[in-house]
């Protein structure tokens, strides 16, 4: 067997130093939803509010009165060479919409407590220009795609308390005429979308007016808060709206098949398949459970539910590899840092589109010592920092996120570069095989042209060593075998590979030479 990782490393080095020089890009086309169709899209979740916040006294907590300046859409523009380095071609920046002040959680207000739709956050403002936030938002936008980054926004699913007091008409009411809370979101109020009968006109027009703003900004795509909560009608009438003005617009459900249940009593509830069917490109795979699935057996079902989308439905579908979200903890607090090195890998082979959440690349665990302290001083009517501990922070002005893993972070590079030149090429032409292991713990899968193939082995048991066979067909045991991540060396056999993969290990092996039918 050829150890030839060092070179492949080199190769990956020069890759990215060689895409990262053209900085210059031509007119930008949006082609999201082409990438995204094709699996190839890398993206990467950031919340503006903190993306570049200056934390100069490394308190955690901005201090205006000190000079300290929070996320803005101007000086976020400084971290985008950094993402463009790291191998990341698409962004999702969470909601950039107001947020409302009063019933508030935290003391900058929750991005998802929306105060209204056809108007931009003013604490996304920098006051250090003449140019108004629109100018400012289009800036960055701009910025990003001259980077070959694509943007894609975040349309939340709920009202603030505030627009309701404004507009109680789009509201769901209750039995008693009061406003519903859906879920336990006190800052928020149930939005009044209508059913598959009869889709709310006022509520749809609200909708319209964020596209056709978010459109004139320049973005990319639009990922749907909840997209469950309103009915399939609703959203095929605004898709198909949007898709008059710019057919390649992604849009990305945040629904996924493992969810079953309305956000209240007084909400519809659409399954994932119906939104695909209303216009949806993507949805959310259910690989947030892979913390709590036991065999492999269960991850190559949720693979397997995944890659049929396309047939089932009969148009193009895809998902995103939704290991960790900002609804999520940390994957340092669930398994620790192998799980970290796992999702990575799992995103950069797989047959979906790689997400990650600001901070991710850098080991943050959202620990903040602040959190859920009263507060000195607040923006909302909440007096405390109110925070979910391990998840990336949404709800105060808060530091930067990062962490210190200086492996992780040179492993990201490296596992992006090798999705783009080439897992996504060869999944886009080549074939997804399951291989079969004699420990249930163990998952194994190839995928494979008539050329090459590359293989991933993976322990799912973070506790303890695992040792098992994986079959491979046809395998002689003597091909060149370029090993691209691994802590262990697997044994080559007759016919199959012998592997000891210590607790949550993930393999990575490429068949130069021998394609796996």
């Amino acid at each position: 067997m050829k150890n030839t990782m060092k070179n492949f490393v080199v190769m990956l080095s020069l890759a990215v130093c060689l895409s990262s020089a053209a900085f210059a890009a031509p007119v930008h086309i949006n082609d999201l939803r082409s990438k995204f169709l094709n699996n190839s899209a890398i993206i990467y979740a950031i919340n503006i509010r903190t993306f570049n916040a200056q934390d100069t006294n490394g308190n955690g907590i901005i201090d205006f009165n000190e000079g300290e300046e929070s996320g803005n859409f101007l000086n976020a523009i400084a971290n985008l060479d950094e993402l463009k380095l790291k191998g990341v071609n698409a962004i999702h920046i969470l909601p950039i919409t107001p947020v409302g002040k009063v019933k508030a959680l935290g003391t900058a207000g929750s991005l998802y407590a929306a105060a209204g739709f056809n108007s931009l956050n003013p604490q996304l403002k920098s006051e250090n220009t003449m140019l108004s936030i629109e100018e400012q938002a289009r800036k960055f936008i701009q910025e990003a795609h001259d980077r070959g980054i694509s943007v894609i926004v975040d349309v939340p699913a709920c009202g603030s308390y505030d627009l309701f007091l404004q507009r109680p008409e789009l509201f769901v009411k209750d039995k008693s005429g009061k406003a519903v809370i859906p879920a336990d979101w006190t800052d928020v109020r149930l939005l009044n979308a209508g059913d598959e009968n009869q889709v709310n006109k006022d509520v749809l027009k609200l909708y319209k007016e964020f596209v056709d703003y978010m459109l004139d900004l320049g973005v990319d795509g639009i990922r749907a808060d909840v997209a469950h909560s309103k009915p399939a009608k609703f959203w095929k009438e605004l898709i198909d709206y949007s898709r008059k003005r710019d057919p390649q617009l992604l849009w990305l459900a945040e629904s996924s098949n493992s969810w079953k249940d309305a956000v209240s009593e007084y909400a519809v509830y659409t399954p994932y398949d119906k939104l695909l069917e209303a216009g949806f490109d993507g949805y959310y795979g259910s690989y947030f459970n892979m913390k709590d699935w036991k065999t492999s057996k269960e991850f190559m079902n949720q693979i397997k539910l995944d890659r049929s989308l396309t047939k089932k439905l009969g148009t193009p579908k895809s998902v995103i590899g939704s290991f960790t979200t900002h609804d999520e903890l940390s994957p340092l607090l669930i398994n620790g840092r192998n799980y970290s090195e796992m999702i990575l890998w799992l995103n950069s082979t797989l047959p979906l589109n790689a997400y990650y959440v600001d901070g991710f690349d850098t080991g943050d665990n959202y620990i903040y010592f602040w959190a859920n302290k009263k507060a000195p001083k607040t923006f909302t009517d909440d007096e405390y920092y109110f925070a979910h501990r391990g998840k990336i922070d949404i709800f105060n002005f808060s530091r930067r996120p990062g962490g210190s893993d200086k492996d992780l972070a040179e492993d990201f590079k490296i596992a992006n570069t090798f999705k783009k030149t080439y897992t996504a090429p060869l999944n886009a032409k080549g074939n997804f095989i399951p291989l079969k292991t004699n420990n249930p713990s163990v998952f194994a899968f190839a995928v494979s042209d008539t050329k090459e193939s590359f293989i991933v082995i993976g322990n799912m048991n973070f506790n303890s060593d695992n040792e098992a066979d994986v079959r491979i067909p046809k395998f002689k045991g003597n091909e060149d075998v370029i090993i691209i991540k691994t802590t262990t060396i697997p044994t080559a056999g007759k016919g199959k590979m012998t592997v000891r993969l210590e607790p949550g290990e993930i393999q990575v092996l490429v068949l130069s030479s021998f394609p796996i039918k």
